[in-house]
């Protein structure tokens, strides 16, 4: 396994994490300890999680993913041979605070209670899950600005976060789900208030969703604001098993409402990829995380599963190497489908 710096710390983050936003919906306690087991196995040392785990968000299954890896952490012992990352809720649902935001009162219980779940003194990096403003995130087109919204200023959210810092309570700060306006932002108020500067932002990115090339790949490289790429598989559309039907128990049949992937263009592009991947001889899967692992500007890709094997093939993605042929195939098939879903 290959380990890459994280932004301008002095960590070093497998470039595979381990995504467990299934965890406590599609996947038991039980499965999640597997998983993690077989993660370590790989040299994976980065889990992800999120107070908001699993998805989709219900009041019942609210903070039962971080609940597991807590206990997982109790039983094994191993919270000083893992990077773990964390999320504070954005603006969304009630069951959450009342209605979370990023003000630092919010953030300041979010990570306290996270910290309880997880059963650990501190956070290795903790990231805002989404903007506290109206921005284009989570496929969202067509930006429409309000000079009168209610946002959380982004300086507050920043010196909170510092503040954390300077308590021990989290080692380094992240982004997600932001745009280019938003991560620039972040750097500028932490610079102007003498705070350090966030390490890492996670937003998707795969061979469906290439939008973080515009805009977000300079400002990672030129800022040191890394890739945490989420959702490498477009939701297990890259992987081919939706082109022929919708299998029973599959994330996007038990969850229509995640159908950005899902669009005409989306599963032509699909078809193209996969067959490129079988005339070489490679699993969709692979191939498809192999690519995003491979771009300069990530950090750590993301992978999860709700399946034990299939969380072994993604993790033997990094053993690959991509061909000129394959890379090139990729680049035509692109060319053909920029953009098939935002």
């Amino acid at each position: 396994m290959e380990y890459r710096k994280l932004g301008n710390t002095d960590l070093q983050v497998s470039a595979l994490g381990l995504g467990t936003m299934t965890w406590g919906k599609q996947n038991t306690e039980a499965d999640a300890f597997d998983q993690m087991d077989l993660a370590l196995e790989y040299g994976v040392n980065f889990f992800d999680t999120a107070e908001m785990y699993a998805v989709p968000p219900e009041p019942e299954t609210y903070g039962t993913t971080e609940t597991m890896i807590g206990n997982w952490l109790a039983k094994t012992g191993n919270r000083d041979r893992i990077v773990l990352a964390s999320k504070a809720c954005g603006p969304g649902p009630k069951h959450i605070r009342g209605g979370p935001r990023l003000a630092r009162e919010h953030i300041f219980a979010a990570v306290e209670d996270s910290l309880r779940r997880l059963q650990t003194d501190y956070l290795d990096l903790y990231q805002t899950h989404w903007p506290d403003r109206r921005a284009n995130f989570f496929g969202r087109l067509g930006y429409k600005h309000r000079e009168d919204e209610d946002m959380t200023p982004i300086a507050e959210t920043v010196d909170a976060l510092n503040e954390l810092v300077e308590q021990g309570k989290i080692r380094h700060y992240g982004i997600s789900n932001e745009t280019p306006w938003g991560t620039m932002k972040y750097v500028m108020e932490a610079d102007r208030l003498g705070a350090p500067r966030p390490v890492s932002i996670q937003n998707p990115y795969s061979l469906l969703n290439r939008s973080f090339e515009v805009g977000g790949a300079e400002i990672a490289h030129r800022e040191d604001v890394g890739l945490l790429a989420y959702s490498p598989l477009a939701f297990g559309m890259l992987t081919g098993k939706y082109l022929q039907g919708w299998p029973d128990n599959a994330r996007l049949t038990l969850f229509q409402q995640f159908s950005r992937y899902t669009n005409p263009m989306a599963m032509a592009a699909t078809e193209k990829y996969c067959r490129l991947a079988h005339e070489h001889g490679l699993s969709p899967a692979q191939m498809a995380l192999k690519f995003v692992t491979d771009q300069p500007f990530v950090t750590s890709n993301l992978v999860g599963a709700t399946r034990l094997e299939q969380l072994r093939e993604n993790l033997e993605s990094d053993q690959i190497e991509l061909s000129e042929e394959v890379q090139q195939g990729l680049s035509e098939i692109h060319r053909e489908h920029p953009y098939p879903a935002p």
